[in-house]
C-alpha cells in the first residue's frame, strides 16, 4: 500500500483488489460486501432484491458508440442483470462543472432516456450538484439500480465449479480501445466503436433456457483477464482459456498491437462471461448467438481443479502462459 491514492487504485486490477480488501472491507466488512460481487442481494418481505451502484467519469464524455449518459445506464443495468435479476429502477446523480454546455447536457440526458427505455427500466430518482469551474472535469454521473431476483436463481462469483465451461458473449476490447484512440486522436482503420449496451434481455433469455448457470460477470475495468482472476479467487478454482477461441475484432487487434496493449486486459461495456455446467454449454451458446447481444458468443475455456486461483491460457503457438490480474493503471477514466 502507498500513502497516497494512485490512479492504479481505481484500475480494476491487482492494486484496486488489494485496496478494496485492505482498506474498505477492513472497515466496512459485512456479509453483503464480503462477497465482492458487483451487486448485493437481500430479502425484504420475502422478495429478493439486487442493489448496485456505480460512478462514471469517462473521458471523453462523447465517443463512437455512445456517451457518458447511456454508458451509466447500461453499466448499472448490467451489474444488476449479472446476478440473474430483472433490473427495474435506477437513480441518476449528476456532478456538473460550472460552465458546462447545456447542449451537451441535453444530449446526455436524451441518451439516458433512450438507454433506459431500451433496457425497460425507469429512472425513479436522482440528484444534481454543480461545482465551481475547475473543480471537476465537465460532468460525472452516479447511477444506482434495483432489481428483483427470481427465487430459483443463485449466481455468484463463489459458485463456480470444476468442470464448468466458460462462455464469452462476444468480441473483447471494443470499448477500451475506442476510448483510448478517441482520447488521443488516433485514427485506426476499421472504425472502432464502443460495445456499450444493456445485457439484461440476453441474461433473461439465457436463464429461460437453463438454470445451470453458476456465475455471470461483465468484464469492465481490467478486462476479461482480471475478471477471470477475481472469480478464480472467489471460488478457489483454476481456469484454462484458449487463445484461439477468444474473439477480437481486427480493428481492436491492430490498435492493441500498435499501442502495446493486450486485449485480455482492455475494458468492455457490453459483454459478459458465464460459467455454466458442461452439459448445457454448447446449446446455451446457440441460444446466445440467436440474439444481437450474443451473436459472437463462444466457449473460451473451462474450470479445472489444478492450479487453483490461477488462470492459464493455451496460446495459439501451442504453449501455456499464466494470465494474471491487471497490474498498474492501463487506461484511466475508461468508464
Amino acid at each position: 500500500m502507498t500513502k497516497k491514492i494512485l490512479l492504479s487504485h481505481g484500475s480494476g486490477g491487482i492494486m484496486m483488489h488489494n485496496f478494496i480488501n485492505e482498506t474498505i472491507l477492513k472497515k466496512l466488512s459485512n456479509p453483503f460486501l464480503d462477497k465482492l460481487n458487483d451487486q448485493a442481494i437481500f430479502d425484504i418481505d420475502s422478495t429478493r432484491l439486487a442493489f448496485s451502484t456505480d460512478s462514471y467519469v469517462v473521458d471523453p464524455i462523447f465517443f463512437p458508440g455512445g456517451n457518458i449518459g447511456d454508458l451509466a445506464v447500461n453499466g448499472t443495468v448490467n451489474d444488476i442483470a449479472m446476478c440473474g435479476a430483472k433490473p427495474l429502477y435506477l437513480s441518476v446523480g449528476f456532478i456538473i462543472e460550472e460552465g458546462f454546455d447545456f447542449e451537451d447536457l441535453n444530449r446526455i440526458i436524451d441518451s439516458i432516456s433512450d438507454a433506459a427505455k431500451k433496457a425497460d427500466v425507469v429512472v425513479a430518482t436522482g440528484d444534481t450538484k454543480v461545482v465551481p469551474n475547475g473543480k471537476a472535469d465537465k460532468i460525472f454521473i452516479n447511477t444506482s439500480g434495483v432489481g428483483i431476483v427470481p427465487k430459483d436463481i443463485n449466481l455468484s462469483g463463489d459458485n463456480v465449479k470444476v468442470g464448468d465451461k466458460i462462455i464469452l458473449s462476444g468480441t473483447i476490447g471494443d470499448h477500451g480501445m475506442t476510448i483510448l484512440t478517441e482520447r488521443e486522436g488516433i485514427s485506426i482503420k476499421g472504425n472502432l466503436k464502443s460495445d456499450s449496451m444493456a445485457l439484461n434481455k440476453l441474461t433473461e433469455k439465457m436463464l429461460q433456457h437453463t438454470k445451470k448457470i453458476n456465475c455471470m460477470r461483465d468484464p469492465t475495468r481490467g478486462g476479461v483477464a482480471t475478471t477471470l482472476n477475481e472469480i478464480a479467487l472467489q471460488s478457489n478454482v483454476g481456469m484454462v482459456i484458449y487463445e484461439n477461441k477468444i474473439p477480437v475484432k481486427e480493428s481492436v487487434k491492430a490498435s492493441c498491437e500498435i499501442l502495446g496493449f493486450d486485449p485480455l486486459y482492455v475494458a468492455n461495456e457490453g459483454k459478459l462471461l458465464a460459467f455454466v455446467s458442461s452439459d448445457v454449454a454448447e446449446k446455451l451458446v446457440e441460444v446466445m448467438r440467436s440474439t444481437e447481444e450474443g451473436k459472437d458468443a463462444d466457449i473460451i475455456g473451462e474450470v479445472v481443479s489444478s492450479h487453483p486461483k490461477k488462470v492459464v491460457m493455451n496460446t495459439i503457438l501451442g504453449g501455456n502462459r499464466i494470465v494474471n490480474m491487471l497490474t498498474g493503471e492501463q487506461l484511466p477514466r475508461i468508464c
